[in-house]
């Protein structure tokens, strides 16, 4: 498949400000952005040479690092997961917003901060960037904000553990996460572990239909449940190689479609929690939600949390071996794509 020359050329055109003369800097070696329309985005040398070059680069979230999971194993999982994707070929981008600048690309003291202030940062969606950076706050971007972010700097591929969907009785409350419209609406990759198991799954996969995403599942016909690697649902199509998952991706900017690719990888077998364990730890803490009042974007992090504790400790470990070997997958995705598009 030809390599869409169009991107190449809005990535091509957005790296000219990593490096001249007009553009801002602050602290070495983080440069910044400071485009017309695009407000100020800080980016690690690295990861600013990386993109003007036109090599691999994969784009990490930061939620799961302060309210994802306890410190010190989220600073323990966020360089692991660097780790894995420099090791399988790409480099990579942890997005953040520190004291009112969006970074792209975070060094091991802002990786550490980041854990040791946990929950105490702002989750930060798209809803939520602008009144963070105005204010002058620390920010940990969720799903939809990462995204927004990698877009707008020219990175195609992202990792996360498990995306936002509809929430369980979801139409009733319409409680659902703009991570799909985020899916809708910005043309990047998001390699997951499907949906978290905590929400409708079902009508998750039918809002993202609406939304024209693209959904694929990595080497299965069930989309993956997070936790587990079944649903019981079966996923809009099929890949099962880096090279067919780049040339879907490469597909959908070519074609200029406007809305993102799903790529869902299911946990290794082996560190697959029980189904029926999972789901009863889910029903007892969704109870308990709603008996609080826990609702809006404090609700995942409750249920995750209390899922956790119910379980003895087996959802945690699962969420941490997912988020590697998406990290992996996503790693190897990456370095296809990058390829395929210099070809």
């Amino acid at each position: 498949m030809a390599s869409s020359s169009s991107a190449l050329s809005r990535i091509s055109n957005l790296s000219r400000h990593f490096h001249t003369p007009n553009s801002k800097t602050r602290d070495d070696p983080q440069g910044a952005i400071d485009a017309p329309g695009r407000g100020l985005i800080k980016i690690s040398s690295e990861v600013s040479a990386a993109i003007s070059r036109g090599h691999p680069v994969v784009a990490l979230e930061s939620t799961i690092i302060s309210h994802g999971m306890p410190y010190p194993q989220n600073l323990e999982t966020a360089k692991e997961v660097e780790t894995i994707v420099r090791k399988n070929g790409a480099v990579p981008a942890t997005v953040a917003i520190l004291d009112g600048t969006p970074c792209v690309g975070l060094n091991e003291k802002e990786l550490e901060r980041l854990s040791i202030l946990g929950n105490r940062v702002q989750k930060t969606a798209r809803r939520d960037i602008a009144q963070v950076v105005a204010r002058g706050g620390n920010g940990a971007t969720t799903v939809s904000a990462t995204m927004f972010f990698a877009s707008k700097v020219g990175i195609p591929v992202f990792v996360t553990g498990g995306i936002g969907g509809v929430h369980r009785h979801g139409e009733q409350t319409m409680d659902i996460s703009s991570d799909l419209t985020e899916l809708g609406r910005t043309p990047v990759a998001v390699i997951s572990a499907g949906v978290k198991s905590i929400l409708d799954i079902p009508r998750t996969l039918e809002y993202l239909e609406t939304q024209g995403v693209c959904v694929a599942a990595y080497r299965t016909n069930e989309f993956p449940a997070f936790f587990t690697e079944t649903s019981g649902c079966k996923a809009p199509c099929r890949v099962d190689t880096p090279e067919e998952a780049a040339k879907l991706i490469d597909a959908n900017m070519n074609l200029e479609l406007g809305s993102g690719v799903l790529i869902a990888v299911p946990i290794p077998n082996e560190h697959s929690a029980s189904g029926s364990l999972i789901e009863n730890a889910i029903q007892t803490a969704l109870q308990e939600s709603r008996e609080k009042n826990i609702v809006g974007n404090a609700e995942t992090p409750f249920l995750l949390k209390r899922v956790n504790e119910l379980t003895g400790g087996a959802s945690l470990a699962s969420n941490i071996a997912l988020v590697k070997n998406n990290a992996l997958v996503g790693a190897k995705i990456a370095v296809a794509l990058a390829k395929l598009r210099v070809q």
